[in-house]
């Protein structure tokens, strides 16, 4: 029996015949999900991606039908959390949610990973952007102008603390650097929380910290925010200029994470990813509750989420060989 190429045959089919057989992948697309799905964390409980997925977790599941179910697994930057997604079956029935290091850094920095993550990785959509803020104490420099104009003829006087090496903070401080010119030390934290404890204290002059952990300090007036990461003002610090707009044109720099899945995942069940929680993140109040903590949601199609990986990843390759960054 004469045996026919399957696109060939798929489409002498759709032209004879008003209805055909499917393929296993599309047969698979329309079935799926038809079981729970598990969404695997790679961080503890408690922080901003694992708020963020379980919110979404919650609306997708009734999206979808079926649960999705939330499992942290932490450790090595996020590493041992996306490289379990990336050797799952690609069956959608195994997703991740993949940080900058995982996605964009790692692989610039001396630090092992068993996986690749252009090839063994296949993106449905960014979830979200976190900006930080670079702040100082209250005895520190008023404005960026003073602390770069201080770190050109006293830099002795200052530094930069951050939430720990090869982190989106320490990238962000290494930047600011970069683009102003200039030499400060940075000194590393285990987390935005401790920088901000420090400088709260007067033992650091700056930090670059999370939204979180500086918020209310910020408010209070015990901190002095000299300007946001973020390439636009934030709603929740609406008075505090961006770093571009103190004087670093061009400046940006955010945390962000993004949903994964195993790199054969057939791109039917991508798409129907992409659509569920895309529509997720559109929600008025979810948009509203996470603003209010600094978070902003920002959905993309599959590919735009490729795109902006191969963006951030050609970026921080730059910094991270100027700076001279390494994690042991």
């Amino acid at each position: 029996m004469l045996r026919l190429d399957m696109q060939v045959a798929a489409l002498l089919c759709a032209l004879l015949f008003s209805s055909c057989p499917v393929s296993s992948e599309s047969a698979l697309a329309q079935t799926y999900p038809n079981r729970p799905i598990t969404l695997i964390v790679p961080f503890p409980p408690g922080g901003s991606s694992d708020i963020v997925a379980r919110a979404l977790a919650s609306e997708v599941s009734v999206e979808l039908g079926q649960s999705l179910v939330i499992e942290n697994r932490p450790g090595a930057g996020g590493n041992i959390g996306v490289g379990a997604v990336a050797r799952a079956a690609p069956d959608g029935y195994t997703l991740g949610v993949a940080a900058a290091g995982a996605l964009a850094v790692d692989i610039h920095l001396n630090r092992a990973m068993t996986f690749d993550p252009q090839k063994d990785l296949a993106p449905i959509t960014l979830l979200a952007v976190i900006p930080f803020v670079l702040a100082g104490s209250p005895d520190a420099p008023k404005s960026v102008a003073e602390v770069i104009a201080l770190a050109k003829t006293d830099p002795g006087k200052l530094s930069i603390g951050h939430a720990g090496n090869g982190t989106a903070q320490h990238l962000s401080a290494a930047l600011f650097a970069q683009q102003a010119g200039v030499t400060i030390p940075v000194i590393a934290y285990r987390g935005s929380a401790p920088a901000a404890n420090d400088l709260l204290g007067g033992h650091i002059p700056l930090a670059v910290i999370d939204i979180p952990s500086s918020l209310e300090l910020i408010r209070s007036g015990k901190l002095r925010a000299l300007g946001v990461t973020s390439s636009t003002r934030l709603a929740t610090l609406p008075d505090v200029p961006t770093l571009a707009e103190a004087g670093l044109k061009g400046y940006e720099s955010v945390g962000w994470f993004g949903l994964v899945a195993p790199s054969a995942t057939p791109p039917e069940i991508v798409a129907r990813l992409n659509a569920a929680f895309v529509k997720a993140m559109q929600k008025p109040a979810l948009v509203a509750q996470f603003r209010s903590l600094g978070v902003e949601l920002m959905p993309t199609t599959p590919e735009g989420f490729r795109q902006f990986i191969s963006l951030e990843s050609v970026k921080w390759a730059k910094v991270i060989a100027e700076a001279g960054i390494k994690v042991e």
